[in-house]
Parts: structure tokens; sequence; C-alpha cells
């Protein structure tokens, strides 16, 4: 189980899944806004929402968890503001989307993750 104080962002518009870490950090920071290094969890599918990426960084590098479903789709929010790069989602919500069960209705936060300053070590 994640912590509730994890923010998940889940990207509105589909991705090409073949990039690897370089090219999904490189999506959280030019389309989505955000620190591909803050701690939070980055979601994204492919346009037939067969296949999903969650991107974090875990302060020693860089994860990715991918899933395939293997019958169905990823049932996205379906309100999503127009024009919004990602929409927050919370850790119950990405459990039932990684299992392929429809999300519920309701609002929906649409807004860009925070940057963070980067500590070095």
């Amino acid at each position: 189980m994640l912590s509730s104080d994890v923010a998940i962002f889940l990207a509105a518009e589909p991705v090409d899944l073949r990039g690897g870490f370089d090219r999904l950090s490189g999506i959280v920071t030019e389309k989505l806004g955000g620190d591909p290094r803050a701690g939070s969890l980055f979601v994204f599918t492919n346009r037939r929402r067969t296949h999903a990426k969650v991107l974090f960084f875990d302060r020693t590098g860089y994860c990715i968890l991918y899933k395939r479903l293997d019958r169905g789709t990823f049932r996205l929010p379906t309100v999503i503001e127009p024009g919004a790069q990602s929409v927050a989602v919370s850790s119950e919500e990405l459990v039932l989307l990684l299992q392929g069960i429809d999300l519920p209705d309701g609002p929906r936060v649409a807004r860009a993750p925070k940057k963070s300053a980067r500590r070095v070590h």
C-alpha cells in the first residue's frame, strides 16, 4: 500500500510506452510541468489503454512499474478538465486503475505536479 500523502498524477493523454526512464521523466518535466524526482508517482497509458507504466523516483534512482492487462483496458476517469495535461488520483484509485476496474465518476482536480527544490546529498 502507498502512503496517502504520496501524490499520484495520471497523464491525460496517451504516451508511446516504448520509451524508458529518460523519455518518461522528460514528459513529466516538459508536458506535465512536474519534477520526476519529487517523490510523486506518474502514471502513463498507451493509446489503446492496454498497457500502463508508473514512473517514480525512490531517492536512489528511477523505477518503472509496467503492466499489461490480460483482457480489457485501463479505465481512466471520465471527468478530466479540457486541456488538462494530468489529473491527480488517490492511491485507492490507482489500485483500481491498475486492476482494470472503472474509476468512480466524480469531480477531478486537474493540476500540474509541484516542482520541488532538488536536494544534493
